[in-house]
């Protein structure tokens, strides 16, 4: 994969929020997911965008 692609501009992240819970996100660069510890959500980013639908993210297991 392009390495532009799997990398998230932080100032992006800074804006973008959990849409559950409207808490902040931390990126998984590994797993190319944003990750909403309060929701337990992992969200997913395609080609460089991050899909933020609650209905798309992985539930995060103990």
């Amino acid at each position: 994969m392009d390495e532009k692609l799997s990398n998230v501009d932080p100032k992006l992240l800074d804006l973008l929020v959990c849409p559950l819970t409207k808490g902040r996100l931390s990126y998984d660069r590994e797993k190319r997911e944003l990750i909403s510890e309060s929701a337990r959500l992992a969200y997913p980013i395609r080609d460089g965008v991050p899909i933020m639908l609650v209905s798309e993210a992985r539930r995060i297991e103990d």
